[in-house]
């Protein structure tokens, strides 16, 4: 994989360094997932205009109303999920930009990512086949009903906000498996922590406030 912009200015190496610096200074302390920041160039998941930025903290615009995620906020998400084993099968509802995507897959054995937007959908597909990353499928459809044919997983990521999380995404869920999502409520937007604790039981964990675009229901 050759990156035409590896050296230049704040597409370089060394931002990426600087970015994974403040990421630990704000609490972020799973080796593995600052290897994977500091592995993935963001600057290729954005717009060329944006690429300057790509190596700040914070959510970029791109398009269709959606935007990349803060790289803060892409790397608790993901300590989260890899706390506990197996990193067997990890299911994304909201490909987006295709980022979070490619940092969950030096992680997870298989990633399955699902995108509502075709171009969108298009788009991540031909950044991350310029990675080079051969452990995800992508489809374009609708989240919130869920995957059928990425069968159980261990650990699902929703990077859209929901009122609650639909149950066709619960039950895909393996017993002791875990899945991450802002949620909505009175209080505002919160990080919440599902575990599947059996059969009919889950376990909710409030990690904080966020704010994330709202998850939509159709495709476009």
């Amino acid at each position: 994989m050759t990156d035409p912009q590896a050296g230049i200015g704040m597409t370089s190496l060394r931002a990426r360094e600087r970015l994974v610096q403040r990421l630990r200074a704000s609490g972020i302390h799973d080796e593995r997932v600052l290897a994977q920041i500091a592995g993935v160039p963001r600057h290729w998941f954005v717009d060329e205009a944006l690429s300057i930025r790509a190596y700040e903290d914070t959510a970029l615009p791109i398009g269709y109303g959606q935007t990349i995620s803060q790289p803060l906020i892409v790397a608790r998400m993901s300590e989260a999920l890899v706390a506990d084993d197996p990193l067997d099968r990890v299911l994304e509802v909201g490909t987006g930009s295709g980022y979070q995507t490619a940092i969950l897959a030096g992680l997870f054995r298989e990633v399955y990512s699902i995108e509502r937007i075709r171009p969108l959908h298009d788009r991540a597909r031909e950044t991350l086949s310029r990675l080079g990353l051969r452990n995800i499928r992508l489809h374009h459809g609708d989240g919130l009903e869920g995957w059928a044919n990425a069968g159980s997983c261990s650990a699902m990521l929703l990077a859209a906000a929901v009122h609650h999380v639909p149950d066709c995404l619960r039950h895909q869920l393996t017993i002791g498996g875990r899945l991450i999502a802002p949620k909505i409520t009175p209080r505002g937007q919160h990080l919440v922590f599902i575990r599947r604790l059996d059969e009919v039981h889950y376990q909710e964990s409030d990690l904080g406030p966020v704010v994330f675009v709202r998850c939509r229901k159709g495709l476009e």
